[in-house]
């Protein structure tokens, strides 16, 4: 029986590979000198972050995470987070550090020719372990508003709202992955229902004063009032998925992605898959995701530390809310918008955050086993010592006291005692 850090790293390792492989589906163009091969995919750049991924992953799950996970010894650190998650949102604004594609400035230039990062996948990520840490960290009075309500929407409304302006659908799952958690870490539902009018004002305000997020909503309600605008991302998307099938038109035979499809190898890789791998595909996919959340759920449920139970917690509603934000945005179930399906679309840094992030369930679900492998080696090497150990002899000796006999002599039924010197004399006087 496979153990969950095992399935855990089987389902992230298989969703990379897919990913790898559709990302260069999606991309196939008609011109000879961009043919795809097995040799083009793997000396690729998204082969580089795949590896870099797996070794985030692998390096995460080594690390002694019961030791590192007290909320005392975190203190030194992780409040700086915040102020760093911030700082790195706002870097996408300056002239040279700054990156502007599509209109929308979300990357960060490492001075590197085609090296990037997405600061809002650290604010992703980093809101999971500062949430956990400050549940953790106030455990005692976390109930109360003053000290536990108020604090941790502060915090988690500052950083949504950051990041919300460039990256609306990220901002929104960071609102909420950390609602879910604070739920978890133990404030009140009611006293979350008092301010929720807030917050989704707050949302709403981000929606009405952004055009394009206007005509998206619009859209949404019909896609074919403005084929050519608004609507057209929705209606390739469909289109793309409509031609599938069972079994799809095979790999690399899909014909949305050539120049019909916009984003087919970042926001909207699913329809590519749908279309070419058809609905076997496409359940495939959805149940690698299923069961990467069950199991990460059966290991969080068994964990004491409160905290690493709660950065569990965060990882798993990551992982699982952001696929289903993309599936139900590619399937015309919910409103365009950018977001990722995690392992799977294009992007370097989310690949390599999201398996660092995997990486620590599976470390967590390794401390877990770890005393009873020791209890189990234990037992094994005093079996083993037992058993080459010779046998001992022991010879008991009897031990004998002056005037005690262990065993009271034995009288014979036919043997008549001699009479005493007492008896004697009076059968004597007798006659």
């Amino acid at each position: 029986m496979p153990r969950p850090a095992e399935i855990l790293f089987l389902c992230a390792l298989s969703l990379l590979g897919v990913g790898l492989v559709m990302v260069h589906s999606a991309g196939l163009t008609l011109a000879p000198e961009d043919a795809v091969t097995l040799k083009t995919i793997f000396i690729s750049r998204h082969a580089a972050y795949l590896v870099l991924a797996l070794s985030a992953m692998l390096a995460i799950y080594y690390l002694p995470v019961h030791r590192l996970a007290m909320p005392r010894s975190l203190s030194r650190w992780t409040p700086m987070l915040v102020p760093l998650i911030i700082a790195l949102q706002l870097a996408v604004y300056m002239p040279v550090i700054g990156v502007e594609l599509n209109g929308s400035r979300r990357w960060v230039n490492f001075f590197i020719p085609g090296l990037t990062m997405q600061p809002s996948e650290f604010a992703k990520w980093g809101m999971v372990i500062v949430l956990a840490w400050f549940c953790a960290r106030r455990i005692n009075s976390i109930k109360t508003i003053r000290r536990g309500l108020l604090p941790g929407l502060a915090l988690l409304g500052l950083v949504g709202a950051v990041v919300a302006k460039e990256d609306f659908g990220t901002g929104v799952l960071i609102i909420g992955v950390g609602t879910i958690v604070l739920i978890a870490g133990g404030v009140r539902i009611w006293q979350l229902a008092c301010v929720a009018p807030a917050g989704l004002a707050m949302i709403a305000a981000f929606v009405v004063t952004s055009p394009y997020r206007m005509e998206r909503l619009v859209s949404f309600r019909d896609p074919f009032a403005d084929p050519e605008g608004a609507g057209f991302h929705m209606i390739q998307s469909l289109a793309t998925i409509s031609g599938a099938g069972a079994f799809g038109r095979g790999l690399g035979f899909g014909l949305q992605k050539f120049d019909y499809l916009p984003e087919d190898t970042n926001d909207f890789l699913f329809p590519v898959i749908i279309e070419e791998l058809g609905l076997a595909g496409a359940a495939a996919v959805m149940g690698l995701f299923a069961v990467l959340v069950w199991t990460g759920m059966g290991v969080v449920r068994r964990e004491q530390n409160h905290l690493l139970k709660l950065a569990g917690i965060g990882v798993i509603a990551t992982v699982g809310l952001q696929a289903c934000m993309n599936l139900l945005v590619v399937t015309g179930l919910a409103p365009t918008k950018g977001i990722a399906l995690p392992l799977v679309s294009s992007g370097g840094t989310g690949w390599i955050a999201t398996a660092a992030a995997i990486g620590l369930l599976m470390a967590i679900d390794r401390c877990q086993h770890l005393p009873a492998i020791a209890a189990s080696n234990a037992d094994a090497e005093t079996s083993q010592k037992q058993a080459k150990a010779p046998a001992l002899e022991v010879h008991v000796r009897p031990i004998r006291l002056p005037g005690y006999s262990p065993t009271p002599p034995l009288v014979s039924a036919h043997h008549e005692p001699a009479p005493s010197q007492n008896d004697a004399e009076s059968v004597g006087s007798a006659a």
